[in-house]
């Protein structure tokens, strides 16, 4: 064996990076010494495993048939370097989380894990649905939880739990008060409203355009916003209706400082998914941290379902 684990290291660090600078960033090497380790790589078997594009690298054929078994051979030595510190066999995990899971379930689940496995470091990532997908599709995540629909050729879709999204008002909403008097919302009320929606390339978008696909070019859409707590703020100050899961409004709705507006016949389900490129290695820690996603929602079936402490 004629490579170093350094030497696979650094050229891992630079296919993530397209560059020699932020990969030497990344390992806290200088860049002579990471340059000089990707060229003793390529020079001890004669291959390129880039293409160089001006400053930036770019994996060619080769390179990138390489990168995930060097990955996956790094992630068996981080399991071997934690079992012999004694820190329960579990290397480093990267988890990207798009909004609503990585603000209403991610950081919780992330914070139980880390209580039963203190030796385990994870880093999160919080991303909408198509910029995780992405990332692990580059494998630059070793996971991703997502709200969103994902038909990339390259990773496996594994269902997790339902989720639903509700249209939903301040009180003082004229529709608010509609709904109030027991009248109901019809499309022709959601085509008249002003909207406060996520952006496109969220998942909570994607089944909202999907599910209004009819009246889609009529909708007045007058903001568009990266955050579901932005978008509560804006409908609890008057600015327009909005949909969301409710998963986000559980506590609002509870409060009542926001009320649902139901809307028959408007089709608002959706699934959580973890994401996995399928030429990843499944680590332990992978499969340990799935297995405890997959026990807090045992037994519930909609999101917005799942019992305390893991929602407050």
């Amino acid at each position: 064996m004629r490579f170093t684990l350094r030497q696979l290291e650094v050229f891992v660090a630079v296919a993530r990076g397209e560059s020699v600078s932020r990969a030497a960033e990344q390992l806290g090497l200088s860049q002579s010494a990471t340059s000089t380790a990707l060229s003793e790589l390529e020079r001890i078997y004669d291959r390129r495993l880039f293409d160089r594009i001006g400053k930036r690298l770019q994996l060619n054929e080769l390179g990138a048939m390489l990168l995930p078994q060097a990955m996956q051979l790094l992630d068996h030595a981080a399991e071997i370097d934690a079992l012999l510190a004694g820190r329960s066999g579990f290397g480093p995990m990267r988890v990207g989380a798009t909004l609503t899971i990585g603000n209403y379930l991610a950081t919780l689940l992330i914070g139980d894990f880390m209580r039963q496995h203190p030796g385990c470091r994870i880093s999160l990532g919080v991303h909408n649905t198509a910029h995780i997908v992405r990332q692990v599709a580059h494998f630059e995540l070793d996971l991703g939880l997502i709200e969103g629909d994902c038909q990339h050729p390259d990773l496996d879709v594994i269902p997790w739990i339902a989720d639903e999204l509700a249209v939903f008002a301040a009180p003082e909403h004229p529709l608010a008060l509609k709904v109030a008097q027991q009248q109901t919302v019809t499309f022709a009320d959601l085509v008249a409203a002003a909207w406060i929606v996520r952006e496109p390339g969220s998942g909570t978008r994607q089944t909202f355009d999907y599910a209004m696909r009819h009246v889609q070019s009529q909708i007045d859409i007058r903001l568009e916003l990266e955050h579901t707590e932005a978008i509560k703020r804006a409908v609890e100050s008057g600015l327009g209706i909005g949909c969301i899961s409710r998963l986000a409004l559980k506590e609002a709705f509870r409060r009542g400082s926001l009320v649902e507006l139901p809307v028959a016949d408007l089709d608002l389900a959706r699934q959580f998914h973890f994401v996995v490129h399928k030429q990843k290695y499944r680590t332990a820690g992978m499969s340990a941290f799935l297995d405890l996603c997959r026990s807090v929602t045992a037994g519930v079936s909609r999101s917005d379902e799942i019992v305390l402490p893991y929602i407050r």
